[in-house]
């Protein structure tokens, strides 16, 4: 399955990668030939091209690693911004700046302040934490 491939490449776990595509695009149903976010956002896990690259189809292994690895460095920029919060709140700030972007990202209480329906990285979590439970 791609997703289990990208999560073994990355290292991000597989049920983290499925919920961002839930939140973002419901696994696809809710875009029009790949697109969504007003025509900005590509693909399953809805790469914005004002600030990437997009690559591969829109349900592509190659489109879900290329959002893996940008919420890969998000964790990162994350991390060197947060050093002394544990690494699963870094994991959940890198999840509201794969949204919002690392600058958006204050406090650990605040972090989905300016993210989608202020609720992103809390609503990712709650999606991930199913689909662990529920076969990923």
């Amino acid at each position: 399955m791609k997703i289990m491939h990208v999560s073994e490449k990355t290292n991000i776990d597989a049920a983290v990668i499925a919920a961002i595509i839930s939140r973002e695009s419901h696994a696809g149903t809710i875009l029009e030939d790949g697109w969504g976010d007003h025509g900005n956002g590509f693909g399953l896990m809805q790469v914005d091209k004002r600030y990437h690259k997009v690559v591969g189809t829109w349900e592509s292994e190659e489109h879900i690693n290329q959002g893996a690895l940008i919420l890969c460095s998000m964790i990162e920029e994350i991390k060197k911004k947060f050093p002394s919060w544990t690494n699963e709140q870094q994991l959940k700030g890198g999840i509201s700046a794969y949204n919002a972007g690392p600058k958006n990202v204050q406090s650990y209480e605040r972090m989905d302040i300016g993210t989608t329906k202020n609720d992103y990285a809390n609503d990712v979590v709650a999606r991930a934490k199913f689909y662990k439970t529920n076969g990923y």
